[in-house]
């Protein structure tokens, strides 16, 4: 279910992204002034700002509910994090483990030399 609103999310975004710069700025009424006739345009003749800015609320309103399904299921993930800073209690298990300095002093390391062979 999580990755399922995750990918929904994800496509939300993208449209969002697409949407807001496909949208003319305010100074944009200028320039249909010198030519840019609206009467030509896809959406009709009043233009494609009433469309795309629905649009855009919707996608907004439904960018901010997956949003907030997402921070749902964070925080119902479980109480044992899987990245980020461990418990304090595993940093103590984790110290108690040997390492390599903590050798036994009665080992003994040394190699055993050959002998020559006299043939």
């Amino acid at each position: 279910m999580q990755v399922a609103i995750l990918m929904i999310h994800v496509v939300i975004a993208v449209a969002l992204v697409v949407l807001i710069l496909l949208q003319q700025g305010k100074g944009a009424e200028a320039g249909a002034a010198f030519g840019g006739g609206a009467s030509q345009t896809v959406f009709g003749s009043r233009g494609s700002g009433n469309f795309l800015s629905r649009t855009t609320a919707i996608l907004a309103a439904g960018f901010f509910v997956t949003s907030m399904a997402l921070a749902y299921f964070a925080t119902q993930a479980g109480q044992a994090p899987e990245a980020g800073i461990p418990d304090s209690r595993l940093i103590e298990q984790q110290q108690s483990v040997p390492t390599l300095d903590d050798r036994p002093a009665d080992v003994d390391n040394t190699a055993p030399v050959l002998e020559e062979s006299s043939e």
